[in-house]
C-alpha cells in the first residue's frame, strides 16, 4: 500500500469512516495473524489476538501519531496481547499437570511426521516471550532491528542481544533432539 494511501485511510478511520478501517484490516490481517500465530503457536489463539488487536487499533487509533508508523505500532500490539495471553496459559499450565489423553493416543505415523514442527514449536516455547517476540519479528516477520527497538520499546543492542540469545538457544534445543 502506496504511504499516502495508508495516510488517507488512517486519517479517514480517526474520523469514524467504517470502511476505512475495514481497508486497513484487510490490507494488515494477515501480517497480524502471522505475528500472533508466530508467538502463541495456535491458530484459534492466534485468530482471537488478531480480532483483538484490530478492536483495540480501532478505539486507540487517535493515539497513532504518524501514518508511516502503522504496521510497527499494529507489531506492538499484537505482541502486548500475545504476552498477556502467554502469561495466562502459562499460569493455566501450571496448575495442569495432567498429560494431554490425545498426545498418548495418536498414532505413531502422525508423531513421526509432525516431529520437526513440534520440535521448533516447542524450542520456541523455552524461549522467554521477549527472545520470541525479537526472534519472530526479526525473522519472520522481517522487520528491521530499528524496527524492533520501536515495537519493542528497548535500546537497539538489546534487541541484538535477544536476537542472538534466541537463535542460540533454539540451535542448542534443536540440537538435543
Amino acid at each position: 500500500m502506496v504511504e499516502q494511501d495508508l495516510t488517507r485511510l488512517i486519517q479517514q478511520a480517526k474520523s469514524g469512516d467504517i470502511d476505512a478501517f475495514a481497508a486497513l484490516v484487510t490490507r494488515f490481517k494477515g501480517e497480524v495473524f502471522r505475528h500472533a500465530y508466530a508467538m502463541v503457536n495456535d491458530r484459534m489463539e492466534a485468530e482471537d489476538i488478531a480480532q483483538e488487536a484490530f478492536v483495540k487499533a480501532y478505539y486507540s487509533l487517535d493515539k497513532l501519531e504518524h501514518a508511516y508508523a502503522f504496521a510497527s505500532w499494529m507489531a506492538r500490539i499484537v505482541s502486548n496481547l500475545c504476552y498477556d495471553r502467554l502469561k495466562k496459559l502459562k499460569k493455566k499450565a501450571a496448575l495442569q499437570t495432567e498429560m494431554d489423553e490425545e498426545t498418548l493416543s495418536r498414532p505413531a505415523s502422525n508423531i513421526e511426521r509432525a516431529n520437526l514442527r513440534f520440535d521448533i514449536r516447542d524450542a520456541m516455547e523455552k524461549l522467554s516471550p521477549e527472545h520470541r517476540t525479537a526472534l519472530v519479528l526479526r525473522d519472520i516477520e522481517g522487520y528491521s532491528y530499528d524496527e524492533i527497538a520501536k515495537i519493542m520499546r528497548i535500546p537497539l543492542g538489546t534487541v541484538k542481544s535477544r536476537i542472538n540469545t534466541a537463535r542460540k538457544a533454539l540451535k542448542n534445543e534443536l540440537s538435543r533432539g
